[in-house]
């Protein structure tokens, strides 16, 4: 992932040095679990901990010869180790230590998108509770439907991000798994213990039937979780972007001061944050359909999905970190104009009150079609003409008065009767 959106707390887990670390910690994890069993010294294993290192550029300068990253890995950590490097990697195939070590990188990342997903469940659950009964237009298919609280519309977004939460909590599980199993996955010339012990050192399981790679449907799943939290993000933030049109202009951005809009219109205040995210769920998205089509390998193993992975594995985890934060933030700061709110829901004098009428008329012993019939002529009349009043046709319309008290129809008019169960949902969300 480019500089621009890579924040130092996700990117320091996927740097070249990070992903030699943890090749070295699952070596070491290996053969502290051989000497435990016996396999090898314990002294060895010692001189091992106490002069095991590697020079990344080193690394390289070997592959650039041998073509091959781990042997380069291998050849310079033994530079450092001498003699005692006799006993690092025995038994191991390559993809023991890649698979595993990346299962530490990939846990990494769930952990701090897991504290991300809280902090952004907190701005969201913060708005909800301050917006619970600021009374909006709901709208379906983009045109005016029903009253709702923009308070509502929030708790929709936090229910959301429970949902991914929870499907972080899964994916921490289901990508926390290495293998030490040896070429084809046979343990050939591995003991199936040293697998278990250093694992569990590791904070990982032992893939119950790998081949001689950890099949990446885990690695899949772990993409289409990050594309399903984009895609989540890109929602709130297409919501916001239709929001802040400057026709509706319910919500907007935060717009600091000194920012700017526009190099040739000095008034434009752009939704430039959401569409940026907008953008990015489309890259995670996409990565999404390169991490299926990497489950597909031929036999036990090749490494067709290995050059994809380099680069998916780190963006995904990189963009949908910068995503939560920048969504948390956007968030927070959100401009909220409830006035702008009353104003757009009462265009062409309340005709979002139709169903209400309309079922007034209904219990009052009108028939579903006449009553149907009855409002929608009147809404019509109405729709899109200046100075358009629902209310004024309904309260004169004969057919209308001859069945309902003024007051009975002042009360269609009221949005609280809309809103009454709202406090369901609060409740069901803890909020």
């Amino acid at each position: 992932m480019i500089d621009r959106y890579t924040l130092p707390e996700m990117g320091n887990i996927w740097t070249e040095t990070a992903k030699l670390k943890s090749w070295l910690q699952v070596e070491i994890a290996v053969c502290e679990a051989q000497a435990e069993l016996g396999y090898i010294p314990a002294a060895a294993v010692a001189e091992i901990k106490a002069k095991a290192n590697f020079d990344p550029k080193r690394v390289l300068e070997i592959e650039a010869e041998v073509r091959h990253d781990m042997i380069a890995f291998l050849t310079n950590v033994n530079e450092y180790v001498g003699d005692a490097g006799r006993y690092i990697h025995l038994g191991l195939t390559s993809s023991d230590v890649l698979d595993t070590a990346l299962a530490l990188q990939l846990v990494a990342s769930v952990n701090i998108l897991l504290e991300r997903v809280e902090e952004l469940s907190q701005a969201i659950r913060y708005q909800a509770q301050q917006h619970r009964y600021t009374v909006m237009v709901g709208r379906s298919h983009g045109i005016h439907a029903e009253p709702i609280t923009f308070g509502f519309k929030l708790a929709g977004w936090l229910a959301e991000v429970f949902r991914n939460r929870e499907r972080l909590v899964h994916l921490r599980s289901s990508i926390a798994v290495g293998k030490i199993s040896g070429a084809v996955g046979t343990y050939a010339n591995i003991d199936p213990r040293i697998e278990a012990i250093a694992c569990q050192n590791l904070g990982l399981e032992p893939d119950c039937a790998s081949t001689q790679v950890i099949s990446r449907d885990r690695h899949a799943e772990y993409v289409q979780t990050l594309a399903l939290l984009a895609a989540s993000i890109e929602r709130f933030a297409v919501e916001i972007r239709n929001l802040q049109r400057t026709d509706v202009l319910e919500v907007e951005e935060f717009f600091s001061k000194g920012q700017k809009g526009s190099s040739a219109m000095p008034h434009k205040r752009n939704p430039i944050r959401s569409e940026r995210l907008t953008g990015m769920a489309r890259i995670v998205r996409a990565n999404a359909v390169a991490a299926l089509e990497n489950v597909a390998l031929w036999h036990e193993r090749d490494i067709s999905h290995s050059s994809v992975e380099r680069m998916i594995l780190p963006d995904s985890s990189t963009v949908t970190h910068f995503m939560l934060v920048e969504t948390t933030d956007l968030v927070k700061n959100l401009l909220v104009y409830p006035e702008n709110m009353k104003q757009n829901m009462n265009v062409y004098g309340g005709v979002i009150f139709s169903q209400r009428v309309m079922l007034a008329l209904v219990e009052k012993g009108t028939s579903r079609e006449e009553a149907y019939k009855i409002v929608q002529s009147c809404a019509h009349e109405v729709w899109n003409k200046p100075g358009g009043n629902f209310y004024n046709l309904i309260a004169k319309d004969e057919r209308v008065t001859a069945k309902m008290t003024s007051k009975e129809i002042d009360d269609c008019f009221d949005p609280q009767y809309q809103l009454r169960h709202l406090d369901l949902v609060y409740q069901r969300l803890g909020i």
